[in-house]
């Protein structure tokens, strides 16, 4: 958590503030995150002109003349403009600040976010070996079957392997399953090939609700703008143990699956 459709969200909400803009100053309070921040990062940005803001997976890609600034949000961390100065607060480690006014803020409690600045985004050892897109073209039936046969891992953490697909995080991977009706620790060499038709829909549709909806706020994830993410509301089995499935009335169960907590109906899913 941020996940994909966290983002997704994260990058529509900046991109009508900061495209086209030049960084005037990059203030770095806490370099110290998943990887320590490059100390001549703030050098690098100076003077640059953010020409567009991009996604792989669960990353933001702001290309600049310099090369592309690689940002993870970890699993606490949100990046907001502020149209006007504000004082940091503990957990404010970054500002990019804009010729003209506003800023980026890069706010993260756990320090398990990360920035990086590549002139090879596409070689970058963060990136070069992630899985398609899952709304891509690329991520169809077809692929994901094949990329199933002869593994013994269940179903859940299968989809959740970014090597596979990218970015269908523990929240979605849930709730894809629920909607497919597949059961999350099914072995995916097991699942018949005609499963996995509405198994890839299901995954486009709650990736895409998500998205409408500005993704899901479970602790401290804020968009670009500062508002919460509202799928929360349409959750069908996450962190909804022991409660009637809204199917068929039967407790959701909860069990652990890839060290993740997995959610699902023990009647609507085989």
């Amino acid at each position: 958590m941020p996940e994909l459709p966290e983002v997704e969200t994260t990058r529509r909400g900046l991109a009508p503030y900061i495209v086209g803009r030049s960084v005037a100053k990059v203030e770095v309070r806490e370099p110290r995150l998943r990887w320590p921040v490059a100390q001549d990062l703030p050098a690098a940005l100076a003077g640059q002109r953010i020409e567009s803001i991009d996604r792989r997976g669960k990353y933001l890609l702001l290309g600049t003349g310099a090369g592309t600034l690689l940002v993870h949000l970890g699993m606490s961390g949100s990046l907001r403009y502020l149209p006007e100065p504000r004082a940091a607060g503990a957990h404010d480690h970054i500002d990019v600040g804009f010729v003209g006014g506003g800023m980026l803020r890069y706010h993260d409690p756990r320090r398990f976010g990360s920035f990086h600045l590549t002139t090879t985004p596409e070689r970058h050892p963060l990136l070069k070996d992630l899985g398609p897109e899952p709304l891509g073209d690329e991520f169809d039936a077809e692929y994901l079957w094949q990329h199933s046969r002869g593994r013994r891992v269940a179903i859940k953490p299968h989809l959740m392997n970014s090597h596979v697909v990218v970015g269908v995080g523990n929240i979605y991977a849930n709730e894809a399953l629920f909607r497919a009706g597949i059961h999350p620790a099914r072995s995916a060499r097991r699942i018949a090939r005609d499963r996995f038709e509405p198994l890839v829909s299901a995954v486009r549709a709650v990736l895409r609700d998500a998205i409408e909806v500005g993704g899901t706020t479970l602790r401290d994830y804020v968009g670009g703008s500062g508002e919460p993410g509202f799928f929360r509301n349409s959750l069908r089995v996450y962190e909804r143990e022991g409660e009637a499935c809204v199917q068929c009335g039967t407790p959701i169960k909860r069990r652990v699956l890839g060290q993740r907590a997995t959610y699902f109906c023990p009647s609507c899913q085989r």
